[in-house]
């Protein structure tokens, strides 16, 4: 049989308190998982972060890490984002070698993919962009024949698409209880 590797991105509803991020990033690469991308904001619920994680592995390992991370105290809800269904963007900062016989030449490339230059100085440009994963990973192939100084890649950050989904309506509890029934209780069916 057959094992491909797939990349997930995954979205975790965690308690906003200190150490969150060091246990499930933790969990993650015990388990053997490199985190390809690692994002972590506030939400509207000032209690509430969400951590939004890339990672690659085969299909059985990666179920087998997220119903251990549900499992987390910590954890509120978990959910892999569905390629189709959500939005995910990158925000990169590039910095580029930059002459009076290239400048031109940059600047179409920056516009070409709507980014925007945030600094010039006289031997360097600075760029910003953000958009999808595959955007900014064919910006930076367009600049594979030039000196690039610095490079600063923040990760996906990604919600899903439309109002507010089922799985966001319910609490906690009550996800967890249908996710991992109490000890002696029989799972639904």
């Amino acid at each position: 049989m057959e094992h491909t590797e797939q990349r997930k991105v995954v979205s975790l509803l965690v308690d906003n308190q200190t150490g969150v991020l060091a246990r499930v990033s933790s969990l993650f690469t015990r388990r053997g998982f490199n985190i390809e991308s690692l994002t972590v904001s506030a939400t509207n619920d000032p209690t509430i972060s969400r951590i939004t994680v890339t990672v690659y592995g085969d299909e059985n390992r990666l179920n087998q890490l997220l119903l251990q991370t549900e499992r987390l105290e910590v954890t509120r809800q978990v959910f892999v984002l569905d390629d189709r269904k959500a939005l995910q963007r990158e925000l990169l900062l590039l910095k580029v070698a930059a002459t009076v016989v290239n400048r031109a030449e940059l600047r179409e490339i920056a516009s070409i993919y709507k980014a925007k230059i945030i600094d010039l100085s006289p031997d360097s440009m600075v760029f910003e962009l953000t958009g999808k994963p595959d955007k900014v990973d064919a910006f930076l192939r367009m600049f594979e024949g030039y000196t690039i100084l610095e490079q600063c890649r923040t990760g996906v950050t990604a919600m899903e698409r439309g109002g507010m989904h089922q799985r966001m309506q319910k609490p906690p509890q009550e996800i967890r209880a249908v996710q991992f029934p109490l000890p002696g209780q029989s799972c639904p069916k």
